[in-house]
């Protein structure tokens, strides 16, 4: 049975040291670009919330999955286009410098995204 991990730190210290200092760099591109999220384990892996979910990450043996739903995908298409990719998660493998830059900019793009839907429920409760 897998373990079920009660914060980030815990997740992380499962993987190798090279993948480990991987996954804190994905982490800490995340961190920021959202410096107000809340760090949870969501899935059984690490996520970020802010007026709702904002992405997921998860190490695997030969890549880095992100998650940033498929609005966040779809807007970064062009970009992703190198990388193998599903419905809302893409796939960074571990034998290429990972995209911090644009996790940062997938990460901004998400966060705005999250306080628009914030604000228009807002204004509809009101």
């Amino acid at each position: 049975m897998k373990a079920e991990f009660k914060d980030i730190d815990s997740y992380i210290a499962t993987f190798p040291k090279d993948v480990q200092v991987i996954l804190e760099q994905v982490r800490n591109a995340i961190k920021t670009s959202a410096p107000k999220a809340e760090e949870v384990i969501s899935y059984n892996m690490p996520a970020f919330k802010y007026h709702g979910m904002l992405v997921y990450f998860a190490g695997y043996k030969n890549h880095i999955g992100f998650y940033s739903l498929p609005s966040g995908h779809t807007a970064f298409e062009k970009e992703l286009s190198s990388y193998k990719q599903g419905k809302g998660s893409v796939q960074f493998p571990l034998d290429r410098a990972m995209p911090l830059a644009l996790i940062k900019k997938i990460v901004k793009f998400r966060v705005k995204e999250n306080l628009a839907k914030a604000k228009e429920k807002a204004v509809k409760t009101k």
